[in-house]
């Protein structure tokens, strides 16, 4: 499976956040795209709509196990997913900006 690390991540890549409503709302990437994993299927129209057309879908979750799941079934359906190693928990680790719903500084549940 293509997986790439936190810190190859770029600020102006499209990141998809497939972890559950209370841990995106705890602290999340500024900028992602949240469809939890639960509701992924039926909502795989939003990410449709929401991603760019010849770009990298970067996808996390908490430490890579159901991101994982997500990017084989995207790469499944042709498009071009990674799955970010380690997750939210490597990206706090590393540094990386995590906030809020309200775009305060937020935490990794």
């Amino acid at each position: 499976m293509p997986t790439v690390q936190v810190t190859d991540v770029k600020d102006d890549d499209f990141l998809l956040d497939v972890r559950e409503d209370d841990e995106w709302q705890a602290g999340h990437a500024a900028g992602a795209l949240h469809i939890p994993i639960s509701e992924f299927v039926a909502r795989y129209g939003e990410l449709t709509e929401a991603a760019p057309q010849d770009g990298r879908v970067h996808v996390i979750c908490r430490s890579g196990g159901r991101s994982a799941q997500v990017t084989m079934y995207l790469a499944q359906q042709g498009v071009d997913a990674v799955n970010v190693d380690g997750g939210m928990q490597v990206w706090q680790a590393a540094g990386r900006a995590v906030v809020n719903d309200k775009g305060e500084p937020g935490f990794v549940l």
